[in-house]
């Protein structure tokens, strides 16, 4: 079992003491999504894996809260936005702009990117750098201008 599946059910358990339910329907809802991802492709999923699919709920959570503040449905924006917390506990350290801006930038020099047609080399480079700890709407952005200028 990958060590970051391993934390969240122990996580879990110890929800299951405080009795505080809600983080524990969020951390199961997480396993649960886990679960059947393992199910479905009949593989073992490892941390990178892990991290991949808590990001994808993370950013799902995000988008859910703007669509309810659109919506002026604070009652469910303020309920997505507990579970967002709670899955934001299992994932890395989130990157400075800085940070963020000097990955793009070696990203580009190390694949000799000079155009925009050379931006799927540089995207192959940086996603497995910031995989759950930067949003990826931004590093596109990010590279975009670094390939344009």
């Amino acid at each position: 079992m990958s060590e970051l599946k391993q934390q969240i059910t122990t996580e879990m358990k110890a929800a299951m003491r405080a009795k505080d339910k809600e983080r524990l329907s969020t951390i199961r809802m997480m396993l649960a999504e886990l679960k059947r991802i393992e199910i479905d492709e009949r593989i073992e999923l490892d941390d990178t894996r892990v991290l991949t699919v808590l990001d994808k709920m993370s950013k799902q959570r995000r988008d859910s809260i703007s669509q309810f503040e659109e919506a002026a449905r604070m009652d469910l924006a303020d309920a997505e936005r507990r579970e967002l917390e709670v899955i934001k506990t299992f994932l890395p350290q989130p990157l400075t702009e800085e940070e963020v801006a000097a990955i793009v930038k070696k990203a580009a020099e190390e694949s000799g990117a000079q155009s925009m047609q050379d931006m799927g080399k540089v995207m192959g480079l940086i996603k497995p750098q910031v995989q759950g700890r930067a949003d990826m709407g931004i590093i596109s952005k990010l590279v975009k201008s670094e390939l344009s200028s």
